[in-house]
């Protein structure tokens, strides 16, 4: 028997508690039945975004959020300033001029954060902005941006703020309110223990004052219209209903754990990651501003990074993430987000060093695992 591990980032394993709500009877969505779980859940996702106003449930991946995003708050011709610097930066550039914005690109080497002074340097450039994208945590290149710094640059005034947060809300403190996001979105299938399915935005005040302004078109993605729908316990379109129960429980184990200590959860399983791969002399793919989420790595000269994850699911029942597009082939990422724990950076090492050997590298073995231990003991103290 092969015993399975889902260690990737995206989709994530999903808790017995978030199961078992899914499996719960349907009901119909037009009924104060159902008004009441989506109340329960519109509460805890203000709690989780840090703010005050709505955030928007929606039947969709996290890009569907992030196309609202851009839908409800730009004008075609807008100018906007997009932070490229992986999969997902290249993703808010694509939204972008599928709706016909002017776009100002920052082209990031993927594995490096952005810069902030190249930021404030584009914003001199183009008064004219209305907007800069970026994401909070590049899934892609496993790499965290300073979006914290970059809303002091735009919160007074200034152009609004876009946050993909997809692999960044559920892990570390992303507080839209005390920051000055203006939008920030995120998906169901990472830290909040889902399935895929659902995309969540939420809007700062002065966005959803551009939002009754923009002239572009917007259909199932008019965020004014599931506000005020959402507002009154129903939603414009046929919601996930299952998912909308799984999304209450989720919340509920969040708030169990307590978020200060989920996020450091997230941060001690980052650093026991990083610090077994640097004891295996394994290369970090973003080494200087690492996110809490994923670790990624090149894996060896000589190694090729596919054959390495296949041989990793296939033979051992444990699944990876790969490299993206320059990266496939060379890097692996491994996830440590949503409902993992010790013992599941343990299994990723320990199977990441018998790979190895497997693949003829001179690895140790139990030295990442060694590495690994001293910082996960913290969590015993």
């Amino acid at each position: 028997m092969i015993k399975h591990y889902l260690l990737s980032p995206g989709p994530t394993p999903i808790p017995n508690e978030v199961q078992l709500a899914m499996a719960q009877t349907m009901i119909h969505h037009r009924t104060p039945e159902f008004a009441a779980v989506l109340e329960e859940a519109r509460q805890g996702l203000r709690t989780l975004f840090g703010t005050k106003n709505d955030v928007i449930i929606l039947a969709s991946s996290g890009t569907g959020a992030m196309e609202a995003g851009v839908a409800n708050l730009f004008s075609p011709r807008d100018k906007v300033i997009v932070v490229n610097g992986g999969k997902f930066g290249e993703r808010w550039l694509r939204i972008c001029r599928a709706y016909a914005l002017d776009v100002v690109e920052i082209k990031v080497e993927w594995g490096k954060a952005v810069e902030v002074n190249a930021v404030e340097a584009a914003l001199r450039s183009h008064p004219d902005a209305k907007g800069v994208l970026i994401q909070a945590s590049e899934t892609s290149t496993t790499t965290l941006h300073p979006v914290r710094e970059i809303a002091e640059l735009t919160r007074d005034g200034g152009p609004l703020l876009l946050v993909d947060g997809v692999t960044a809300v559920g892990v570390l403190s992303v507080p839209m309110d005390e920051w000055g996001i203006d939008a920030l979105v995120t998906g169901s299938q990472k830290a909040m223990m889902l399935p895929p399915g659902l995309a969540f935005i939420g809007l700062s005040d002065r966005a959803w004052e551009r939002a009754r302004e923009t002239a572009s078109p917007r259909f199932y993605f008019d965020l004014e219209s599931e506000r005020k729908g959402q507002a009154k316990g129903s939603t414009a379109y046929t919601p996930a209903v299952s998912l909308v129960f799984g999304l209450c429980a989720s919340l509920k184990l969040m708030r169990e754990e307590g978020l200060e200590r989920v996020y450091a959860r997230h941060d001690r399983m980052a650093r026991a990651t990083r610090a077994a791969a640097t004891a295996m002399r394994l290369k970090l793919l973003s080494p200087d501003n690492p996110s809490p989420a994923a670790t990624g790595l090149y894996v060896p000269e000589g190694c090729n990074a596919d054959a390495l994850l296949d041989y990793l699911r296939v033979q051992m029942g444990v699944t990876l993430a790969e490299g993206q597009d320059d990266l496939q082939g060379k890097a692996i990422r491994i996830a440590h987000v949503g409902h993992m724990g010790a013992f599941d950076v343990i299994v990723a090492v320990s199977a990441l060093e018998m790979a190895f050997r497997k693949f003829g590298l001179p690895i140790t073995l139990g030295t990442g695992v060694a590495a690994a231990q001293e910082i996960l003991l913290e969590a015993l103290d």
